[in-house]
Protein backbone atom coordinates (compact mmCIF):
# COMPACT_ATOMS: atom_id res chain seq x y z
CA UNK A 1 0.00 0.00 0.00
CA UNK A 2 2.96 2.45 -0.73
CA UNK A 3 1.04 3.84 -3.61
CA UNK A 4 -2.19 5.81 -3.81
CA UNK A 5 -5.20 5.10 -5.20
CA UNK A 6 -5.18 8.09 -7.47
CA UNK A 7 -1.66 7.66 -8.23
CA UNK A 8 -2.14 4.28 -9.27
CA UNK A 9 -5.08 5.21 -11.87
CA UNK A 10 -3.71 8.14 -13.01
CA UNK A 11 -0.29 5.87 -14.50
CA UNK A 12 1.97 8.35 -14.11
CA UNK A 13 4.13 10.54 -11.57
CA UNK A 14 3.76 13.80 -12.62
CA UNK A 15 4.12 16.13 -15.94
CA UNK A 16 1.27 14.89 -17.26
CA UNK A 17 -0.52 18.21 -18.49
CA UNK A 18 1.73 19.11 -21.18
CA UNK A 19 1.88 16.16 -22.53
CA UNK A 20 -1.70 15.33 -23.10
CA UNK A 21 -1.88 18.87 -24.87
CA UNK A 22 0.42 17.93 -27.43
CA UNK A 23 -1.66 16.36 -29.36
CA UNK A 24 -3.91 18.76 -29.74
CA UNK A 25 -1.73 21.45 -30.69
CA UNK A 26 -0.43 18.86 -33.19
CA UNK A 27 -3.83 18.60 -35.27
CA UNK A 28 -3.96 22.17 -34.88
CA UNK A 29 -0.93 23.08 -36.81
CA UNK A 30 -1.76 20.32 -39.69
CA UNK A 31 -5.12 21.98 -39.59
CA UNK A 32 -3.41 25.42 -40.47
CA UNK A 33 -1.18 23.87 -42.81
CA UNK A 34 -3.59 21.89 -44.82
CA UNK A 35 -6.63 23.88 -44.66
CA UNK A 36 -6.49 27.96 -43.04
CA UNK A 37 -3.77 28.49 -45.09
CA UNK A 38 -4.43 27.16 -49.00
CA UNK A 39 -7.67 28.59 -47.99
CA UNK A 40 -6.66 32.39 -47.10
CA UNK A 41 -4.08 32.16 -50.59
CA UNK A 42 -7.67 31.19 -52.39
CA UNK A 43 -9.38 34.33 -50.87
CA UNK A 44 -6.58 36.91 -51.44
CA UNK A 45 -6.25 35.62 -55.38
CA UNK A 46 -10.12 36.21 -55.15
CA UNK A 47 -9.97 39.70 -53.96
CA UNK A 48 -7.26 41.03 -56.75
CA UNK A 49 -9.12 39.62 -59.80
CA UNK A 50 -12.08 41.22 -58.49
CA UNK A 51 -10.11 44.16 -58.26
CA UNK A 52 -8.76 44.03 -61.54
CA UNK A 53 -12.02 43.69 -63.53
CA UNK A 54 -12.03 46.27 -66.28
CA UNK A 55 -14.25 46.89 -68.94
CA UNK A 56 -13.95 44.46 -72.10
CA UNK A 57 -13.44 41.30 -69.56
CA UNK A 58 -15.50 38.27 -70.16
CA UNK A 59 -16.73 36.81 -66.86
CA UNK A 60 -18.44 33.81 -65.30
CA UNK A 61 -20.98 34.75 -62.20
CA UNK A 62 -21.19 32.28 -59.81
CA UNK A 63 -24.78 31.20 -60.73
CA UNK A 64 -22.65 30.13 -64.40
CA UNK A 65 -23.53 33.69 -66.47
CA UNK A 66 -21.40 34.44 -69.31
CA UNK A 67 -20.84 37.91 -70.24
CA UNK A 68 -18.91 40.71 -71.26
CA UNK A 69 -17.93 44.02 -69.04
CA UNK A 70 -19.52 46.61 -70.14
CA UNK A 71 -19.11 49.21 -67.12
CA UNK A 72 -16.63 48.90 -63.76
CA UNK A 73 -16.19 51.81 -62.11
CA UNK A 74 -13.34 51.11 -59.05
CA UNK A 75 -15.55 52.56 -56.08
CA UNK A 76 -18.76 50.07 -57.45
CA UNK A 77 -19.85 47.27 -55.91
CA UNK A 78 -21.64 46.72 -59.26
CA UNK A 79 -20.73 46.10 -62.60
CA UNK A 80 -22.97 46.03 -65.64
CA UNK A 81 -22.24 43.00 -67.99
CA UNK A 82 -23.57 42.45 -71.14
CA UNK A 83 -25.02 38.47 -71.56
CA UNK A 84 -26.58 38.38 -74.72
CA UNK A 85 -26.88 41.20 -77.62
CA UNK A 86 -28.60 44.07 -75.67
CA UNK A 87 -29.12 42.53 -72.86
CA UNK A 88 -27.20 44.10 -69.93
CA UNK A 89 -27.72 43.18 -65.97
CA UNK A 90 -25.91 44.40 -62.86
CA UNK A 91 -24.02 41.78 -60.97
CA UNK A 92 -22.51 42.31 -57.38
CA UNK A 93 -19.03 42.00 -58.27
CA UNK A 94 -18.21 39.91 -55.30
CA UNK A 95 -20.38 36.65 -57.35
CA UNK A 96 -17.76 36.94 -60.26
CA UNK A 97 -16.72 33.38 -59.97
CA UNK A 98 -13.73 33.74 -62.49
CA UNK A 99 -12.41 36.13 -65.37
CA UNK A 100 -12.20 33.75 -68.48
CA UNK A 101 -10.61 36.42 -70.75
CA UNK A 102 -8.89 39.85 -70.29
CA UNK A 103 -10.08 42.51 -72.88
CA UNK A 104 -8.13 44.52 -74.65
CA UNK A 105 -5.56 46.30 -72.87
CA UNK A 106 -6.50 50.03 -72.25
CA UNK A 107 -5.20 52.01 -74.88
CA UNK A 108 -3.88 55.71 -74.46
CA UNK A 109 -6.56 58.57 -75.12
CA UNK A 110 -4.20 60.98 -76.51
CA UNK A 111 -3.53 57.92 -79.38
CA UNK A 112 -7.18 57.77 -79.71
CA UNK A 113 -7.73 61.26 -80.69
CA UNK A 114 -4.48 61.55 -82.84
CA UNK A 115 -6.13 58.07 -85.02
CA UNK A 116 -9.44 59.86 -84.99
CA UNK A 117 -8.45 63.02 -86.49
CA UNK A 118 -6.07 61.09 -89.23
CA UNK A 119 -8.81 58.97 -89.98
CA UNK A 120 -10.97 61.86 -90.46
CA UNK A 121 -8.59 63.89 -92.54
CA UNK A 122 -8.23 60.94 -95.04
Amino acid sequence: MLITPALAQSGSLGGGGFGGLMPIVLVMVIFYFLLIRPQQKRAKQHKEMLASVTRGDKIVTNGGIEGKVIKAADDSDTIEVEIAKDVKVNVVRTMIADVRDKGPAKADPKADKKAKTEAKSK
